[in-house]
């Protein structure tokens, strides 16, 4: 009797044990949502606006062609993907981008396409 005494009592501390860490992760790991777009996982106006106003500043940048280049915006951070024909134009393209009003940070995936023949 003693013993099965023993063992309840060990389950029951381990199961108190066991519930608390799993509570403490739970809680810990929850992601915050700091605007209801990173909550909806949809572009806000003002993410759309902004998309739109890089493209625009990469339309106008000397010798850069925006024909195969997307831009997406969410929050300040603009994500530029797509292609370009010069190596330069990967570069040129970040620069423009962050030098438009309301861009926090560029994240560039720009690549290099060569022309068939």
């Amino acid at each position: 009797m003693k013993a099965c005494n023993v063992v309840s009592l060990i389950v029951l501390v381990g199961c108190v044990t066991l519930t608390s860490n799993v509570y403490a992760q739970a809680t810990d790991t929850m992601p915050m949502a700091s605007s209801p777009a990173a909550s909806s996982g949809k572009a806000t106006p003002a993410d759309k606006k902004l998309a739109r106003d890089v493209r625009k500043a990469l339309s106008k940048a000397p010798n850069f062609n925006v024909s195969n280049v997307y831009v997406k915006a969410r929050g300040g951070v603009v994500t530029l993907s797509g292609s370009v024909p010069d190596g330069p134009q990967i570069q040129q393209a970040a620069e423009v981008a962050m030098g438009v009003p309301g861009v926090t940070s560029v994240s560039n995936h720009l690549t290099l396409y060569t022309r068939g023949y």
